[in-house]
């Protein structure tokens, strides 16, 4: 997880702004454990790979945006958080 960043993103359920959510394609193995705990904030693509959902890049305030970060088996998820 990142800190920093723009003070205007969406509250997650632990009240933390985030202002981006990025999954690294080049170390997801398409496990769906992002998908699964917050399908609202991530799908996965015609590969498999886990995806941010267009328009969701700032997690829309997920309460379970925090639980598919760790859910990531291999930590593919990033925050990059602000205020």
């Amino acid at each position: 997880m990142v800190s920093g960043g723009a003070p205007h993103g969406r509250r997650t359920g632990d009240g933390t702004a985030v202002a981006a959510v990025h999954v690294d394609r080049g170390v997801c193995i398409g496990a769906g454990q992002c998908a699964l705990t917050a399908p609202e904030v991530f799908t996965q693509d015609d590969d498999g790979f886990g995806q941010v959902l267009p328009g969701r890049e700032d997690g829309r305030g997920s309460a379970l945006l925090r639980e598919a970060v760790r859910a990531c088996p291999v930590a593919a998820i990033s925050l990059r958080t602000g205020g």
